[in-house]
């Protein structure tokens, strides 16, 4: 993973912080949205906005990191977290 791992770590916390049930309960309601074309991928961007992260992101790893590097670090925080 290219992203440093204060910034991973910094991620993860905040997104810790989420309440695990709405989290539950908003998966549940996602997988019922024909709308969404990949499911998991929705709900990992859907927890950094949750999360407050959007600001962060944009001025702290954008300047080194796209997309692609952010939705790895979500994935395995998502993987970590059990979510």
């Amino acid at each position: 993973m290219k992203m440093k791992p204060e910034h991973f770590a910094h991620m993860k916390a905040e997104i810790t912080k989420l309440d695990r049930s709405r989290i539950t309960d908003h998966k549940t309601a996602l997988a019922t949205d024909l709308r969404v074309k990949d499911l998991d991928k929705r709900f990992r961007w859907d927890l950094s906005y949750a999360a407050k992260l959007t600001p962060w992101v944009c001025d702290n790893l954008y300047s080194y990191l796209d997309d692609s590097h952010v939705d790895t670090a979500l994935r395995a925080i998502v993987r970590e977290l059990d979510l």
